[in-house]
């Protein structure tokens, strides 16, 4: 029998947003459908169903951040933030999907007003999963300091959400940050439910999940998706299914993103979420090779700023040298 091989830190930080990437464009088919019509269009998702897979915003978006966490480290401050969106966003060409989801449009909107935060951040779509889909590299910087990138992710988030989305963003950072360290998957969601309100949504939208993990995607989908609601980018909700998927699998990687990506509603959110805390989890080795070896630099098809960057390079920036490769 081989010897399980315990990853080491710069191995999670890159299963970590490798994870994210690879849960991104695998969900990105899937994104806004029930899944009653996955299954009737391709059965059950085991792999890409696109010919060239690629991550979407929240790729990209994690890679402004990994750059940001970069440049600032732990001093960052709500002034760097925004002045990173008017240098690599607001004050730029926009690429196809102009800005990308409704809560960073409202945030450029704003911005371009001339809009400073926490005022940039009030849109209709403050409560999105905009910031949670990019919380990853907080939880792999701030490694085994879950309080710490929970702080350090909601100063990121002062320009662009508020409330409910702010806390999504902690409990995403706060999850990643404690399974960087190969905490359990049960002490990584105990980690994330500490650093936000016991009484919030998505605390209660998060422990609803957990508690009904182990009946499967189903249960899970069923105790978190807010029936009949047009926009499937509550942050209570994605953050949720992304914990539910990670506690029904286990934190295996090919599982939990499987998992979440055939839950639907915001797939590439969600599996890129799931992706991040499995990856932190299991490392770099873990995700198959036939999902990893697409994933090249990302095509600035939302931030043109970071076309040609690629999340592995992100990862080695973000954990210290002489970690492992």
């Amino acid at each position: 029998m081989a010897a399980v091989v315990t990853p080491d830190l710069r191995g999670r930080a890159r299963g970590a947003l490798m994870g994210l990437a690879v849960g991104d464009a695998l969900g990105a088919p899937a994104e806004n459908m029930r899944p009653s019509e996955i299954r009737a269009r391709w059965g059950r998702i085991t792999g890409y169903v696109q010919d060239e897979p690629a991550g979407t915003d929240d790729t990209e978006y994690a890679i402004f951040c990994g750059l940001l966490l970069a440049r600032h480290g732990f001093a960052l401050t709500a002034a760097d933030v925004e002045a990173a969106w008017h240098e690599w966003i607001a004050d730029r060409d926009e690429g196809p999907f102009k800005g990308a989801g409704f809560s960073e449009r409202g945030t450029l909107e704003n911005l371009r007003r001339g809009l400073a935060a926490p005022i940039s951040a009030q849109h209709r779509h403050a409560w999105s999963d905009g910031l949670a889909m990019r919380a990853a590299p907080f939880g792999v910087f701030a490694a085994g300091r879950p309080a710490e990138a929970a702080r350090l992710v909601a100063v990121d988030g002062s320009v662009s959400h508020d409330g409910e989305g702010i806390y999504g963003g902690q409990a995403v950072a706060a999850g990643v940050a404690a399974a960087m360290t190969g905490a359990s998957t049960v002490a990584v969601v105990a980690s994330a439910l500490a650093v936000i309100p016991d009484d919030s949504w998505t605390a209660r939208s998060l422990r609803r999940a957990v508690a009904v993990a182990h009946r499967g995607e189903r249960a899970v989908r069923s105790a978190v998706v807010v029936a009949g609601y047009p926009w499937t980018d509550l942050a209570p909700e994605a953050v949720a299914l992304a914990f539910g998927a990670y506690a029904a699998a286990g934190g295996d990687f090919r599982e939990t993103v499987l998992t979440a990506v055939n839950m639907g509603r915001d797939a590439d959110t969600t599996a890129a979420v799931a992706g991040a805390l499995a990856g932190a989890t299991c490392g770099i080795s873990a995700i198959p090779d036939e999902w990893a070896a697409p994933i090249g630099p990302v095509r600035g098809s939302c931030l043109p700023a970071m076309a040609g960057r690629h999340v592995l390079d992100i990862a080695d920036l973000l954990t210290p040298a002489g970690e492992g490769a």
